[in-house]
């Protein structure tokens, strides 16, 4: 396989699909709000808190127990994710819970944990 393999080599134009592509195009401010998203699940401690919480909600006891980590860090962790809109919590009396912020989260989750799967 040459490495030119994957390179157009023509000039032909494709109008009908560049100006449908133009047409559908979001603002900027998508793209950048997406880019923070997959940057803020790009770290590793945050996705094993994401997948702690894709099937459970829990306080953070329950999530540093579940990762061996301290409550300190995984509190700054899940104030990131917070701040994001990818978890949220409710409070019971002395105790916080957290759950992932909504279906549309947990989705992008599953989807991306069966994507990994699947390629093993």
């Amino acid at each position: 396989m040459s490495k030119n393999e994957f390179i157009c080599d023509c000039s032909v134009i494709h109008q009908d699909v560049v100006d449908k592509t133009l047409k559908n195009m979001p603002e900027e401010d998508t793209f950048n709000k997406l880019a923070e998203f997959f940057k803020i699940l790009g770290d590793t401690t945050r996705v094993k808190i994401l997948f702690a919480l894709d099937k459970n909600e829990m306080c953070v006891c329950d999530i540093a127990n579940v990762l061996g980590m301290s409550k300190s860090s995984i509190s700054h962790q899940l104030g990131t994710l917070r701040r994001s809109g990818i978890v949220k919590c409710r409070r019971e009396g002395k105790e916080v819970f957290y759950m992932l912020d909504d279906e549309h989260v947990k989705a992008v989750f599953e989807v991306g944990v069966e994507h990994i799967e699947h390629k093993k």
